[in-house]
């Protein structure tokens, strides 16, 4: 311990003043002298670190800075590294150190707060803190005292003295390569410093010069003040006299501008001369002046009218001669009439061309062309007129805006005569493109002097006519869709009343059905297609209210698909008229494929096409509208009453057949049976192609079990009152009252049988239907006639033949079995002798048959 004392030198802060024991005062002593240093070395790395920047720092700064930091590194403790020498006494380094800070600062702009180098971090008034401004090393070196063992104090000095051999020799690289560059600022600076004393030299004699010619300025203002005031005076006169030689060379400036044509010059030159000439007047001179100015403008107005009544040049050229005579004082109402005079004969013109193109000689123009050469001609030449005469009588106030709105509403209308006129030929047609095309141009052209005639509202006329006409297209396409389903019902009579060639068969009712469906289906969408160009958004007038509400809702869902359902459905019922009208020459087969057409629409096909119309036509109108139940109830409807009629006359065609055969019959004298009439085969066969063509577009529907022996029963016995006929002969007088009695009773206790009960949409409630018809009429013939006992034979043969071949296409087998029974007992009735055939031979009769 003793030789690292010597090693360090003399102890720089003495024996331990508390007292302690005297052998541990060298390690003290080094301690001093370790801190001290420690504290120099600190504020020497602090200096370094912010030194050398080689650009920007003055010669002169680097060069104090380098001293100060060269006199620091000598200042106390002996130095380590080369060059390091002690220099003056230890009471100056602090001083030193300062001003070398001072100038760091001066340099970086820092604060006495921020020349720590830290901008975050631990406080920087922390005089512990060896990078912090105000570090003390006093109070750094009785804190390490107090906490560190000397072998940590010896490392600390060891690694600190290592650290300052490395800087020193930093800094000494730096100074060796920056030397030149201090030597080039340090000539700069001197030379700047001699240019700036030439520069103070010449501002003075700049100065004094300055002063000088103030001075002489000032006595020659004073002198030439006289003189100044007598050139005013004399400019002043000048002035005046090139106004009075303007004055009297007037007269023949207008009149050379006159014959040149120069007219805007002439009326230039009166509006300067104008206020002067009036003003004085009352001298002889000016009022000769004025006079002959009066006579060559009366010559500039005459000729400037003559020009615009001639109407040669253009709209620019005729808004200048208005203008020009404007600026000469002539009346504004007189001119306002004459120009709008001039402008009516130019737009009716326009239109006269327009009208010629729709004679009946020529064919008339493309519309799309008829309304551009509108647009172009009377249109564009309304706009001009509307834009100068608002430029040229502005001044005319509320009062003239509304002569030219009436101007332009006469013209206007006659315009919108001829448009629709041409618009009106487009009605037959089927395309729509070409017609929105042209009502969207013509739209377009109405628009452009909507804001210089908003009083004559044409926009809103145009927006009118539009709305007119794209209503006129829904009913077209409406009377369209109706004469489409018309001949999709001709085509399919046609196809119905075509003959049939041997081996070659014609469409079946599924197959007309599906043609009929979809022919109509593209014909509605196709429609649609065509009106949806109105709502189109290049379209200009597709954004109106009209087009996005009532045209959408009320148009096309209400008026044209609603429309065409209802219109079908009632062109449908028109079929089910009585026998004298329609319905007796309608083929059962269309009844029966319109009505399941019909059905076809409540069950799928109306639902579709709403949705379609919905989904295509964005309705924004808050308008009620038909609900889609409404319609699938109306065409449900249609079509049972078609299916209803189509029962009736199907029935009434076998009725007519059954009562023919029973009227046109001796039944008295008739011969005993031997086979089964033919009409009665002629009935099976009806009623077996029926169920072949009902089958076609219905479903089979629901049957009642069949009993055992529905294909075996015979008419031996049929009631009470038949087997009381069979001892008719021995039978008092009134045993024939006995028997209808017998029957009356049986028929109490018998269910009632409704003819015409509500159809069904299937095959079997069809045919239950037309078989009751049928059957019911044989009874009420045979109730009419009168039998012998072949006769009855007869009937009884035929009844038990229909009764092998109808129960089958019935709900319910009984039926048939009741009105046959009533058939044969009500001919019993009718039988003087009845004697029934035995039932062994009747069945032998029918199978033979």
């Amino acid at each position: 311990m003793q030789g690292q004392q010597d090693s360090l030198g003399t102890p720089l802060l003495g024996e331990d003043s508390c007292g302690g024991n005297s052998s541990l005062g060298g390690p003290r002593a080094a301690e001093g002298r370790l801190f001290q240093r420690t504290a120099s070395f600190q504020q020497q790395l602090y200096g370094y670190r912010k030194c050398f920047l080689p650009a920007l720092f003055s010669a002169s700064s680097r060069r104090a800075a380098v001293e100060a930091m060269a006199a620091e590194a000598a200042g106390p403790g002996p130095a380590f590294g080369p060059g390091d020498s002690p220099e003056g006494p230890d009471a100056d380094a602090p001083e030193r150190r300062r001003k070398a800070h001072g100038m760091l600062k001066l340099y970086y702009g820092l604060s006495e707060g921020e020349s720590g180098g830290r901008p975050s971090g631990p406080d920087p008034l922390d005089p512990i803190d060896l990078n912090g401004a105000h570090f003390d090393p006093e109070v750094y070196l009785d804190k390490l005292r107090r906490e560190c063992p000397l072998a940590q104090l010896m490392d600390s000095e060891t690694d600190m003295v290592r650290q300052i051999r490395a800087l020193d020799s930093d800094m000494q690289t730096l100074v060796y390569e920056n030397y030149n560059k201090f030597i080039s600022a340090t000539d700069t600076i001197r030379k700047m410093k001699n240019d700036f004393r030439k520069m103070e030299d010449e501002m003075d004699r700049l100065a004094t010069n300055m002063a000088v010619i103030t001075d002489f300025s000032a006595r020659i203002s004073a002198t030439l003040q006289d003189r100044h005031e007598r050139i005013t005076k004399l400019a002043g006169v000048h002035a005046l006299l090139r106004k009075l030689q303007f004055l009297f060379e007037l007269p023949s400036r207008l009149t050379k501008c006159v014959d040149l044509g120069a007219y805007g010059q002439a009326v230039r030159y009166q509006g300067r001369a104008r206020a002067v000439l009036q003003q004085y007047q009352h001298l002889p001179s000016f009022r000769a002046i004025q006079d002959d100015c009066q006579v060559i403008t009366a010559r500039l107005v005459q000729q400037l009218r003559q020009r615009f009544r001639e109407g040669g040049s253009g709209a620019p050229e005729q808004a200048e001669c208005i203008e020009l005579l404007l600026a000469l004082g002539e009346p504004a109402e007189e001119l306002c009439e004459e120009f709008l005079a001039h402008a009516r004969g130019r737009l009716e013109e326009e239109l006269s061309a327009l009208e010629k193109e729709l004679g009946p000689s020529p064919p008339a123009p493309d519309v799309l062309e008829f309304t551009d050469r509108g647009g172009s001609g009377f249109v564009g030449g309304l706009c001009q007129v509307a834009a100068a005469y608002q430029e040229l009588f502005a001044a005319q106030g509320p009062a003239g805006v509304e002569k030219l709105a009436a101007f332009a509403r006469e013209l206007g209308g006659r315009y919108f005569e001829l448009v629709e006129r041409r618009l009106a030929q487009e009605q037959g047609g089927s395309d729509n493109s070409l017609l929105v095309r042209a009502l969207d141009r013509f739209h377009r052209r109405l628009r452009a002097p909507g804001p210089l005639l908003a009083a004559a509202r044409l926009t809103e006329s145009a927006t009118e006519i539009v709305e007119r006409v794209a209503r006129e297209r829904l009913g077209h396409h409406l009377q369209g869709l109706r004469v489409a389903f018309l001949g999709c019902l001709t085509d399919v009579r046609q196809a119905l009343a075509a003959p049939r060639l041997a081996g070659k068969e014609g469409p079946s009712l599924a197959e007309l059905l599906a043609n009929v469906a979809s022919s109509i289906l593209s014909h509605i969408k196709a429609s649609l297609a065509a009106v949806h160009l109105f709502t189109a958004k290049e379209v200009s007038f597709s954004n109106k209210p009209y087009f996005r509400g009532e045209f959408c809702s009320q148009g096309v869902r209400e008026g044209l698909i609603v429309g065409f359902i209802r219109s079908m459905c009632q062109t449908a019922q028109s079929f089910c008229d009585s026998a004298g009208e329609k319905g007796g020459a309608t083929p059962p087969a269309l009844l029966l494929l319109l009505s399941r057409l019909c059905l076809d629409y409540e069950t799928a096909t109306i639902s579709y096409i709403l949705t379609l119309t919905d989904e295509q036509f964005l309705v924004q109108d808050q308008s009620p509208v038909t609900p889609v139940s409404t319609l699938c109830a109306e065409a449900r409807e249609t079509a049972r009453r078609l299916l209803t009629h189509y029962v009736k006359v199907q029935g009434l065609v076998i009725s007519q057949m059954l009562r023919k055969s029973v009227e046109t019959r001796d039944w008295l004298s008739t011969l005993e049976p031997r086979n089964v009439r033919a009409v009665m085969k002629r009935v099976v066969e009806d009623t077996t192609a029926i169920d072949v063509q009902v089958g076609l577009l219905y479903e089979e529907g629901v049957r009642k079990a069949q009993s055992s022996d529905s294909s075996k029963r015979t008419f031996s016995v049929y009631s009470s009152s038949r087997q009381q006929g069979r001892y008719a002969p021995s039978y008092t007088p009134s045993a024939p009252m006995d028997t209808n009695l017998l029957s009356n009773i049986q028929k109490l206790f018998s269910e009632r049988i409704d003819v015409f009960s509500p159809v069904e949409f299937n095959k079997v409630s069809v045919l239950t239907g037309i078989i009751k018809i049928s059957l019911k009429t044989l009874l009420e013939c045979v109730r009419l006639r009168t039998f012998g006992r072949f006769g009855l034979q007869q009937v009884q043969v035929d009844c038990h033949f229909l009764q092998l071949y109808l129960w089958r296409f019935v709900a319910e087998e009984e039926l048939v079995h009741v009105l046959l029974d009533e058939v044969v007992a009500s001919a019993a009735l009718r039988c003087p002798d009845p004697v029934p055939m035995e039932p062994s031979v009747v069945e032998v009769i029918c199978e033979r048959g």
